[in-house]
């Protein structure tokens, strides 16, 4: 059975595709952002965040050796020492506060103009960036509950007027 053995190709080989990722995981750890193609973004969102999730885990680890094996773990994937470096030594304390989501893509207006693929901006989210707020969605008028009318209190009576008063 082939049940959930999708993932995006990206028009290439298996062997391609993870030498790819790769460059372009370390691309993103040594320069913050990138330009690439809204596909290859798409793909490699959760290919870096499993990797900053690993370098996470290897630096609240007390023994030596479990931080070993997870940093030889993202080496299998992201074949550049230096970023692999670079991202458990330094990176990795700006995600320490986040539970996930470090990075964010941006789409870019217009199109490649050699192939018109989509553009986009892939970055790391800085550890005290909040996000975007959601806005307060306003729920269909078939759902909404009739309100309960405010009850209507009277108002003091007016004073008298000077003619009403003297009588």
């Amino acid at each position: 059975m082939r049940h959930n053995k999708h993932r995006d190709s990206l028009g290439v080989t298996r062997e391609h595709r993870e030498s790819m990722l790769s460059n372009l995981a370390a691309s993103l750890i040594t320069h913050g952002r990138i330009k690439t193609t809204l596909k290859k973004a798409r793909v490699l969102r959760p290919f870096i965040e499993k990797a900053i999730t690993k370098a996470k885990h290897a630096s609240a680890k007390t023994e030596k050796k479990d931080a070993v094996h997870l940093r030889r773990l993202v080496l299998r994937d992201i074949r550049d020492e230096d970023a692999v470096t670079l991202l458990f030594n330094e990176k990795v304390k700006e995600f320490t506060a986040r539970a996930g989501g470090y990075t964010r893509i941006y789409k870019l207006g217009p199109q490649r103009l050699g192939d018109a693929a989509e553009m986009a901006l892939i970055e790391f989210v800085k550890a005290d960036d909040e996000g975007y707020k959601k806005s307060k969605k306003k729920s269909s008028s078939k759902s909404k509950k009739p309100k309960a009318k405010a009850e209507v209190t009277e108002a003091p009576a007016a004073p008298a007027t000077e003619g009403e008063a003297k009588s």
